[in-house]
């Protein structure tokens, strides 16, 4: 029997978005969690040279295995075998391969709601039971340890995301710690998406191996690294089940783009040209929690990373995937249903992206102000 995997309804906004784009629209894509701005140029250039010089093919960099260890330790001060990294075509192939290769059909997975939506969807297609743990305001929208403790019984595995999509909002050291106590003790094993470091705008995220050391990681170059369409991630893999996974990834994905990975092991050395992208984030994120009450928008999750808002519209519909279309048709901004993310109360969330460029923001608050103030007078 085929798993019963819901659409990503972003995806059908997009199409619409598109649509009204070919008809000379203009549209502001807000929809998707993906950086407005290139590799790095650094990178670029390393590409250029590749293609001029190798012809490439089937290839697992062992330089960038190596690297990528080194910034573990230099970020996270954990030392990391280069062998344990299994370089995927993104964060997607990943979070199936360390699913395929750690859990077995009809695994039960918890994990937070409101998440991304794929972690629900791949878990159905792998004959896995996600587990949906309900997670308000009260909790900041998060997974806690409190909340892993208390499920009976224990699943087997638990996904935790920090910063998480579609909120932004990151588990903080103490939790972290806490939640990798309650796992190590109740024989939970942790896969703990990591896509969004880089992007936080209080204090730096933490990884969940600095306090559980054989936890599944995925990772990818598509945000903080801004390389979305170069589809270069990375699984980390515990030790005992590196031969498993690389067994799948062999079958499943082969390898990640030859070309990919010579210009991912540059751009882990182009910081500064990185972190500049990261304070364009911040400025945006900034002109739009300045521009909320003017929308009539109070109730957000906490925006501590990545670059999303996630605010509560359940005073203006409770019907979040015709609002989207509404807002898009009459305003050209084009934004995320909170369904995606919540299939029990997202009917009444929007996410906001704000990896677009400053001046699109601007212009996206200009039109949104008198449409959603149109609807709460």
């Amino acid at each position: 029997m085929t798993a019963d995997i819901a659409p990503f309804y972003a995806i059908e906004i997009s199409r619409l978005a598109h649509a009204l784009k070919d008809q000379g629209r203009s549209i502001i894509h807000m929809e998707f969690g993906q950086p407005s701005t290139g590799a790095p140029k650094a990178a670029i250039e390393q590409a250029h040279r590749i293609l001029d010089s190798d012809g490439m093919g089937y290839w697992e960099s062992t330089p960038l295995k190596a690297r990528l260890a080194k910034h573990y330790l230099d970020s996270y001060g954990v030392s990391v075998d280069p062998e344990r990294f299994i370089l995927t075509c993104g964060a997607s192939p990943a979070l199936v391969l360390a699913l395929s290769a750690g859990f077995q059909p009809g695994a039960r997975i918890a994990l937070a709601r409101p998440g991304y939506v794929a972690y629900r969807n791949v878990l159905k297609a792998l004959n896995m039971v996600p587990v949906e743990i309900p997670c308000g305001p009260e909790v900041r929208f998060q997974l806690t340890a409190e909340a892993l403790s208390t499920l009976d019984p224990a699943p087997d595995g638990v996904i935790i995301a920090s910063p998480a999509n579609p909120t932004g909002t990151v588990i903080w050291p103490d939790e972290l710690k806490a939640i990798a106590e309650v796992c190590r003790v109740r024989g939970i094993r942790i896969l703990s998406d990591e896509i969004y470091h880089g992007l936080t705008y209080e204090a730096p995220a933490r990884s969940l191996l600095e306090y559980a050391p054989d936890a599944w990681v995925v990772s990818s170059f598509s945000k903080y690294f801004s390389m979305v369409g170069w589809r270069l991630g990375w699984c980390l893999a515990p030790e005992r089940q590196i031969a498993a996974a690389r067994a799948y990834v062999g079958n499943l994905f082969l390898t990640a783009p030859s070309l990919s990975q010579h210009a991912g092991l540059i751009a882990l050395d182009s910081r500064s040209e990185l972190d500049g992208h990261v304070e364009t984030y911040r400025r945006n994120r900034r002109l739009l929690l300045d521009a909320l009450p003017q929308l009539g928008l109070s109730r957000i999750a906490p925006p501590d990373g990545a670059f999303y808002i996630y605010a509560d519209i359940g005073h203006l519909t409770d019907d979040s995937l015709s609002f989207c279309k509404a807002l898009l048709n009459d305003t050209g901004v084009c934004t995320a249903p909170g369904i995606d993310f919540d299939p029990v109360e997202g009917h009444h969330f929007i996410r906001f992206s704000f990896a677009v460029s400053t001046a699109e923001v601007e212009d996206a608050i200009t039109r949104m102000v008198p449409w959603f103030k149109a609807r709460t007078n």
